[in-house]
C-alpha cells in the first residue's frame, strides 16, 4: 500500500519516496492511520519491520508546524544506539517542516545537550538514565509533551529501567498521545502499559516469530573450535556485511581481534567502549568501511544496516527473545538474510527453544 492511503500529507509522502520508502510494510499500514487519528497504540513487532518510520512520519503530520511551546514529541529508547537511529528517522523528515530535534543519552558531554534545550526543541528522543538527569537538574521541561512514544518496552525492563521511565512519565501530561512498541509483552510491560495507555488500539504482528525473511542454520561445535570455524565461514560467504554475536564484552574484542589478525576487516562493538569509539565502529559498519562487526547483545536492538547478508550466533543467546532480536539484523526491509548459529552440548536446551519459536528443526 502507497503512504497515500495511509491518510498522509502530499509533502510527506514525497519525502518517503525520496528517501527510499517504496510502500508501507505491514506495520506501517496498521500504525499511522491510528496514530494519525490521536489513538493511544500498543505495538508488537519484531525488529526490521519498519516501526520507527510506522510512528515518526504520523506524528511529524501530527504535529502540523514548529512551536515556541518547548518539547512536544518524547521519545524514549532503552540503548544510545536505537536513539540515534530514532533520531536520524526524525532528522530525515522534520527538518522539511522546520522541526527542532535533539537525541540525549550518557557517556557523553551534557554540554551540547544543554546548548539544544537553550535553543529550544520539538522532538527530544531520549534515554531514560540521562533523560532523568536533567529532569532532576531541572535543565528541561516536559510540561509541553503531545506525544510520548516508549520504544523496546521490554529492553527498558530488561534494563532496569522501569523505575526511570515512571519517574519521568510523572513529569508528561496526563493529556497525551502515549505509543508504547515492545517485541515481546512481559508481565511488567502489561502493567505499565495499563498505566500509560488510555483505551488503546493494539498492532499485533508475527506473535514475535523471527522474521520470515531469513533461514536458520545451526553448526554444532565444541567451544574451542568456535574461532576457526568462525574463520573458514566467513573466509567462503566473502560477505560485505556480518554480524557476530558473542555473549561477553571479553569475547566480543578478542574475536575481533582474532578476525582483524587473519586479515578480515572486522570491528568490535561492546559496553566497556566509549561512546565515541563505539559510534565510530557502528558508522564504519554502516559505510562498509568494516566488513564484520563484533557485538554483545547490546547491539542487537538499534542497528538499522539494511544490507546484513549474515548474523552469525558465536555464542548461543540465551533466551528465543534474545534470538530474535539477534536474527532480526539481517532480512530486513523484506531483504533475505541468513542467520548461522554455533551451539555446543551445553546449548540443547536453547537451541530446543528456537527450534520450538521458529516451528521446524
Amino acid at each position: 500500500m502507497d503512504f497515500k492511503a495511509l491518510g498522509l500529507q502530499g509533502k510527506l509522502c514525497a519525502l518517503t519516496e525520496v528517501a527510499g520508502y517504496t510502500s508501507a510494510t505491514p506495520i506501517q499500514e496498521k500504525t499511522i492511520p491510528l496514530v494519525l487519528s490521536g489513538k493511544d497504540v500498543m505495538g508488537l513487532a519484531p525488529t526490521g519491520t519498519g516501526k520507527t518510520a510506522a510512528f515518526v512520519l504520523p506524528i511529524l503530520q501530527r504535529l502540523g508546524t514548529p512551536s515556541t511551546a518547548g518539547i512536544r514529541c518524547l521519545v524514549i529508547a532503552p540503548t544510545r544506539e536505537l536513539a540515534e537511529q530514532i533520531h536520524g528517522v526524525f532528522e530525515l523528515f522534520a527538518s522539511s517542516f522546520q522541526f527542532r530535534s535533539a537525541v540525549v543519552y550518557g557517556g557523553v558531554s551534557a554540554q551540547p545537550q544543554l546548548r539544544n534545550f537553550k535553543k529550544g526543541l520539538d522532538i527530544l528522543v531520549a534515554c531514560p538514565g540521562r533523560l532523568l538527569d536533567h529532569l532532576q537538574q531541572k535543565n528541561l521541561s516536559l510540561k509541553s509533551v503531545e506525544i510520548l512514544v516508549l520504544d523496546e518496552a521490554d529492553h527498558m525492563f530488561d534494563m532496569g529501567f522501569l523505575p526511570n521511565i515512571r519517574a519521568i512519565i510523572a513529569q508528561v501530561p496526563k493529556t497525551r498521545q502515549t505509543l508504547l512498541f515492545s517485541a515481546t509483552m512481559p508481565q511488567e510491560v502489561k502493567h505499565l502499559a495499563l498505566e500509560v495507555l488510555q483505551d488503546p488500539q493494539t498492532v499485533d504482528l508475527g506473535k514475535n516469530a523471527p522474521v520470515n525473511t531469513v533461514s536458520h542454520a545451526l553448526y554444532p561445535v565444541t567451544q574451542h573450535l568456535k574461532t576457526q570455524l568462525l574463520l573458514r565461514l566467513l573466509k567462503e560467504l566473502q560477505s560485505d556485511s556480518v554480524i557476530v554475536f558473542t555473549r561477553t564484552k571479553f569475547r566480543a574484542k578478542r574475536v575481533s581481534e582474532q578476525l582483524q589478525k587473519n586479515g578480515l576487516n572486522a570491528t568490535p562493538l561492546q559496553g566497556n567502549m566509549s561512546q565515541n569509539r563505539r559510534q565510530e565502529s557502528l558508522n564504519g559498519f554502516r559505510e562498509g568501511t568494516f566488513q564484520i562487526l563484533v557485538a554483545t547483545d547490546i547491539a542487537a536492538r538499534g542497528i538499522d544496516v539494511s544490507s546484513v547478508s549474515h548474523v552469525i550466533n558465536y555464542d548461543m543467546p540465551d533466551t528465543v527473545d534474545a534470538y530474535t532480536h539477534r536474527i532480526g539484523r539481517t532480512g530486513r526491509a523484506l531483504q533475505t538474510g541468513a542467520a548461522f548459529t554455533f551451539s555446543t552440548n551445553e546449548d540443547h536446551a536453547e537451541v530446543a527453544a528456537v527450534e520450538k519459536r521458529l516451528g521446524y528443526r
